[in-house]
C-alpha cells in the first residue's frame, strides 16, 4: 500500500511542477520519458531550450534537495543527451537541468541547472 502512496504522490507532484512550470510560458514535451540511460520525470521547452525537471518532493523544500544523488544527477544527465540525440540528431542543443522541489503543503520551488552542480 505504502508503494501506491508514494506512486500516486508523487505523480501529484509532477503534475504541480507542470502546471507551475507551464504557468511561466514552458510547453511540455514529455511527461516520465524513459530511455536507455533512465527517466527523465518531465522534458519541457523555454524558447529553442530544451529543459529537463527531475522532481523531488518531502515534507520540505531542503529534505526533498537531499534526495538527489551524484548518481542518480549522471544518469539523468546522460538520459538527457540521449533525448536530445534522438529527437534533434546532435546533442550540441541548447537544453538546461532543472531540479523541481515540492514541500508538504506542494508548493514548488525550482532550481535552474541543478544537476550539474550534484
Amino acid at each position: 500500500m505504502n508503494g501506491s502512496i508514494n506512486y500516486h504522490a508523487g505523480l501529484a507532484a509532477e503534475g504541480s511542477v507542470e502546471r507551475h512550470l507551464m504557468d511561466r510560458g514552458l510547453s511540455l514535451v514529455a511527461r516520465r520519458w524513459r530511455g536507455k540511460a533512465g527517466e527523465i520525470d518531465l522534458v519541457m521547452r523555454e524558447g529553442a531550450v530544451t529543459v529537463f525537471v527531475e522532481v523531488k518532493r518531502a515534507a520540505t523544500h531542503a529534505l526533498a534537495a537531499t534526495r538527489l544523488s551524484t548518481r542518480q544527477a549522471m544518469r539523468i544527465m546522460r538520459a538527457g543527451e540521449e533525448f536530445v540525440g534522438r529527437t534533434t540528431g546532435s546533442i550540441s542543443a541548447d537544453m538546461r537541468f532543472d531540479l523541481a522541489l515540492v514541500d508538504g503543503a506542494g508548493q514548488v520551488q525550482m532550481i535552474p541547472n541543478a544537476l550539474w552542480a550534484a
